[in-house]
Order: C-alpha cells, then sequence, then structure tokens
C-alpha cells in the first residue's frame, strides 16, 4: 500500500488538498472531490492510504504563496502524474500557458503538433491529478468559454481571476478577448 503525505492548504474557494510521495507532488484537487481523488488515485496505486503531515516537502507553503500572488510558486514543483505518455506530455505543456492568460483545447493540441487531437487533450486534461500546479484551469472551449474543470466552474473562473489580478492584467473584455468570468 502507497503512503502519501497529505495536507489541506486553506484558499478562498475551499481548502486544497496536496498529496505528495518520495518528494513529488502526485495529487492536487479541492477537498471534498472524494469520488474523483479515489478514482485518480485507485488507477495510479491501486491501494494508498494518506498520512496527514505539515508542509509536505515544503509544497504547502509554496500553495500559499501562489495565493497570496506569487504566480511563480508552483512553476518548478517536481511532480509525477502517472498516466500514458500522451497524458503526460498534455500535463506538461500545461505550464507552458503563463499565469493568467488561457488557450482552447485545440490550441494547446496545435502546441502538442497534433492538431486534430482536441479531443484527446480535453480527456487528458479532465484527467490531470496536480490541478493548478499543472494549469488545466488556463484551457477554455474554442469560444471562449469556462468548460470543464474538476474542482468547478467558480474554482476555474476565480483561479483565471486571481492571476489576472496578481499578474496586473485587465479585466477580460467583454468582446470575448478572454472568458467571462460569471461576474468574480
Amino acid at each position: 500500500m502507497t503512503e502519501l503525505l497529505t495536507d489541506l492548504v486553506p484558499s478562498p474557494v475551499g481548502r486544497i488538498l496536496i498529496a505528495v510521495e518520495e518528494g513529488r507532488l502526485v495529487l492536487v484537487d479541492f477537498e471534498g472531490n472524494d469520488a474523483r481523488i479515489a478514482r485518480l488515485l485507485r488507477r495510479r496505486y491501486g491501494q494508498w492510504t494518506f498520512r496527514p503531515a505539515p508542509d509536505p516537502a515544503g509544497f504547502s507553503a509554496r500553495f500559499r504563496a501562489y495565493l497570496e500572488g506569487d504566480l511563480h510558486a508552483l512553476a518548478d514543483l517536481p511532480v509525477s502524474t502517472g498516466g500514458t505518455a500522451f497524458q503526460q506530455t498534455v500535463w506538461q505543456t500545461l505550464r507552458s500557458i503563463p499565469a493568467g492568460q488561457t488557450v482552447s483545447y485545440g490550441e494547446l493540441a496545435r502546441r502538442l503538433g497534433r492538431p486534430g487531437a482536441f479531443r484527446a487533450v480535453g480527456a487528458a486534461n479532465g484527467l490531470n491529478p496536480i490541478s493548478i500546479a499543472l494549469p488545466c484551469h488556463r484551457v477554455i472551449g474554442a469560444d471562449r468559454s469556462l468548460t470543464g474543470f474538476g474542482g468547478g466552474l467558480n474554482r476555474k473562473a476565480w483561479l483565471l481571476q486571481h492571476e489576472r489580478n496578481a499578474s496586473g492584467q485587465a479585466e477580460p473584455s467583454p468582446d470575448g478577448d478572454q472568458p467571462t468570468l460569471f461576474g468574480l
């Protein structure tokens, strides 16, 4: 049975669960997403157990720094995602999207050299086990709408707005330049 060190980091949109194995981040999700968390971990480990630990590998402090506006605090965290080679490529490519900016699933597929694979990119994005640090929240629909986020669209909207605010970017324009963020 795999033992994962865990901590809960408070945020304005709910506590963030982080799980660490051997000094690498293996899971980031929101408290209460129990079914999603169990599915992802069961797929990867079969059996696992959580052991609460204060600030495992210093990662909780890095998430707190991100939430306080240091948008680069998570950029180089060591991660271990599991998944297929394609999924791993998608997840690592997410790190190339600058904080506060968004790309469509189609654009992400083009960046991977697979322009027709936008659905596969979307499916991989939906299975991202390391939310926020591998910023799947920065991927949006082709029509610029907020779509698909395991933590919920309200959290996705908050994360994007937080990044825009922290980076000093202007509010999204109503002409569709950036997605509408549900009034957040």
